[in-house]
């Protein structure tokens, strides 16, 4: 039974991944916007001690006139995508999704069942909320910790079109990308930034699926759908918004560090997480947190929804295994 639950849950997570992977690209890309990048940086190294525009101003920094990154929305970021790279852009880096839900999801889907199961009333199969959340915290930040290399590839195969051309990484695939980092930055490059996929995906896991199994408990218990697809769909896409709010300020951080470059013999742009986050706030506003928020639950919302009822059917066609 444990071992079935892993299998369930990894089929229905490589399908949503590889599904609403078009719209977690425009979503990465969306949350870096605003960031410098390492060629601006160069090109006026000033700019790396500007402060925002209430706090005191540097010398150097007061002569700099940089514009705001023009307000971009998902879909002019989708269509510029495909203007410079063609559509097959839109799917650069799904080989690391396949891997990233491959480890990542397939543990956090699998323990979640487990514990679950263990965790329920034998009488009801039913279990307080408290217990689903403590489930997802956990499920989700062992499933984090095995999947994290294929989270930095995935985040950097994402960005890697939004630098200059000379400063592309050009990862051939997920296994390159590894490979590359790990002789290129030493294998620790891999769990960069772990400590906030840890932190995100146990926010993920623990609304995401127990607020799912809560919302079609509800809709169950008072009789307002029958347990078909149109329960699936409803408690998953509550359960998607849940998950989108929950984790995005978390999302933001996480794709900036694990995206940042470091050169040899010059200081990091984020010292870490907190580092980041404040970086962040100042430079941008509190609202940072919430970049590509619309692309999150437009991914989110599907990929939840996909997830679920591919996870209902999948159960459906092996309750006999």
């Amino acid at each position: 039974m444990g071992l079935k639950g892993f299998f369930e849950g990894g089929v229905a997570s490589i399908v949503a991944g590889c599904t609403t992977h078009p719209m977690d690209l425009i979503k990465v890309r969306m949350q870096l916007n605003g960031e410098p990048t390492a060629a601006l940086a160069h090109t006026n190294p000033a700019i790396q001690t500007l402060r925002p525009a209430l706090a005191f101003h540097t010398t150097a920094a007061h002569h700099i006139h940089i514009p705001p990154p023009p307000r971009t929305g998902p879909v002019s970021v989708g269509l510029r995508i495909v203007q410079q790279d063609g559509a097959a852009a839109l799917f650069s880096g799904v080989s690391a999704t396949v891997l990233r839900q491959t480890l990542y999801s397939t543990t956090r889907m699998g323990l979640y069942e487990i514990i679950k199961n263990k965790w329920s009333d034998p009488n009801t199969n039913n279990m307080p909320l408290t217990r689903k959340i403590a489930a997802g915290l956990i499920a989700g930040g062992v499933g984090a910790a095995v999947g994290n290399p294929a989270d930095v590839a995935m985040v950097r195969m994402q960005a890697d079109g939004r630098l200059p051309l000379d400063q592309r990484r050009n990862y051939k695939s997920v296994v390159d990308a590894i490979s590359q980092m790990s002789k290129n930055e030493g294998i620790a490059s891999l769990w960069r930034g772990s400590s906030l996929t840890v932190n995100r995906a146990m926010l993920v896991t623990a609304s995401q699926l127990a607020s799912y199994d809560q919302f079609k408990e509800m809709i169950l218990e008072r009789d307002l759908m029958n347990d078909g697809l149109g329960t699936h769909v409803t408690a998953s896409f509550a359960a998607g918004f849940v998950a989108a709010v929950a984790s995005n300020p978390v999302d933001v951080i996480k794709t900036r560090v694990m995206n940042m470059k470091v050169e040899a013999g010059m200081a990091a742009p984020y010292s870490g997480a907190m580092d980041c986050a404040m970086k962040t706030i100042r430079a941008e506003g509190p609202m940072a947190l919430y970049k590509g928020f619309i692309p999150t639950i437009s991914r989110q919302g599907p990929f939840t929804v996909v997830l679920f009822v591919t996870l209902e059917q999948v159960r459906k066609l092996f309750k006999d295994f």
